[in-house]
């Protein structure tokens, strides 16, 4: 079995995991996610915690349903944590005239962005994302699905990565651009 799949996951307090025919269906504060189990892949529940193992067979266990069960221990993990506390990514704009706004509700659920095109870019967000523009430079993603949240600042992003000579551009806060040397005479 996979060292990762070994590690069981904890539920907090006020989520609800229900596990039903394969399906399993978390409910917290932050909205309600599910995940279908691969094939051959269980998960238990023993004292507040959920275990994943590998179904037993007489025959010997594939290698793919290892590999497998540290990759479904990640994303139930994920799941649970998403509908506990959310999941936020932070993106940060960089160049003269570049700017950012959302619109819509409190959830908003457009974000038009000033990148240097001739014309505005406007990104429909999916469902379950949310954005916020503390600034005009700053883009704060946030929601339950991780992956859904990661997805969304990933196009964004795409819309003009950051530039390796001025670093002008769409990039995570957290990401650290090479920039080059321009060139000399």
């Amino acid at each position: 079995m996979s060292r990762i799949a070994k590690t069981p996951i904890i539920v907090p307090t006020g989520v609800e995991v229900k596990i039903d025919n394969g399906t399993v269906t978390a409910k917290g504060p932050k909205g309600e996610l599910s995940f279908v189990l691969a094939a051959g892949i269980e998960l238990v529940r023993n004292d507040g915690a959920l275990k994943v193992q590998v179904a037993e067979n007489k025959e010997k266990t594939s290698e793919h349903l290892v590999a497998m069960s540290g990759t479904t221990r990640a994303m139930i993990n994920n799941l649970v944590k998403g509908v506990a506390s959310g999941f936020e990514k932070k993106l940060t704009i960089t160049g003269i005239g570049y700017r950012a706004q959302a619109q819509g509700n409190t959830q908003s659920n457009t974000l038009t962005l000033s990148l240097g095109f001739s014309h505005p870019v406007v990104y429909r967000l999916p469902d379950g994302v949310t954005a916020q523009t503390p600034t005009q430079t700053e883009i704060i993603l946030s929601g339950a699905d991780k992956q859904a949240v990661g997805q969304a600042a990933a196009e964004i992003r795409n819309y003009r990565p950051p530039e390796p000579y001025k670093g002008k551009g769409v990039r995570y806060v957290d990401e650290h651009v090479v920039r080059k040397q321009a060139k000399k005479k």
